[in-house]
């Protein structure tokens, strides 16, 4: 068979053997591998209980916060309880023998009932008229739930109005809205932003909210009152 001629017509170099290592090299680089353990022992075993301690204190960690959560999910059953009842400040505070939310959020940090404990206390605080202290807690809380997490939303839009910032009612309005929509709480959240945007003053965003709630939720308890609030202030647009 003729070999491969190269652009110049030489035939090109056969480096079929080169794919293949030496045995001999081979060996003499597994004989340095060997020789560097041998050397760095120490550095070896403390490289690898290094990464034993990490990889253990990794689970133990996981394993700690579980245990914490758990135990915290129990203890918060009567502050929920109270909660409900509209007991604000025993759920809030504890009844001097069962916790209360702020207490959960103080033992329990980073623990999932923490995290739900702080929309607790940002809507308890919100009906209190501390709304500073609502924003610090429902900005804290996350959660993966789309009823929970849109309602923190618009939670914390109502605390930024309460202070006097629609802009940032807005943004948190917004947040709520497009977080995973449905017909059943997107008309709501929508129409709050529309109040927020009239009240910054910007009209024509406040029109076109209400405009998409008419548009695409006509079966919503808002959506009369959307026709109506949108065709005042196209008139006040006009004039």
């Amino acid at each position: 068979m003729a070999k491969q001629k190269t652009r110049k017509g030489k035939a090109a170099p056969d480096t079929s053997n080169e794919l293949l290592e030496n045995p001999e090299a081979i060996a003499t680089r597994l004989g340095r591998g060997e020789a560097f353990v041998k050397e760095n022992t120490k550095l070896v075993g403390g490289i690898i209980g290094l990464m034993i301690l990490i990889i253990a204190g990794i689970v133990g960690y996981q394993i700690h916060k579980a245990n914490q959560n758990e135990k915290a999910q129990g203890e918060m059953f009567q502050a929920v309880y109270y909660y409900e009842q509209d007991s604000l400040d025993f759920a809030l505070n504890g009844d001097g023998v069962q916790p209360g939310f702020l207490d959960i959020i103080d033992e329990y940090g980073g623990t999932a009932a923490a995290n739900l404990s702080h929309f607790y206390t940002g809507s308890i605080y919100l009906s209190q008229g501390e709304y500073q202290n609502a924003l610090d807690h429902l900005e804290n809380f996350s959660s993966s739930d789309f009823f929970v997490q849109a309602q923190a939303y618009s939670l914390t839009g109502d605390a930024y109005m309460q202070l006097g910032n629609p802009e940032q009612a807005i943004k948190s309005y917004q947040r709520a809205a497009d977080y995973k929509t449905n017909k059943y709480f997107t008309p709501k959240y929508l129409f709050k932003l529309a109040i927020a945007y009239e009240e910054a003053g910007n009209l024509q965003q406040a029109i076109a909210t209400y405009g998409e709630i008419e548009s695409k939720y006509p079966d919503s308890y808002e959506y009369t009152e959307a026709r109506k609030h949108k065709a005042r202030l196209e008139g006040l647009a006009s004039n």
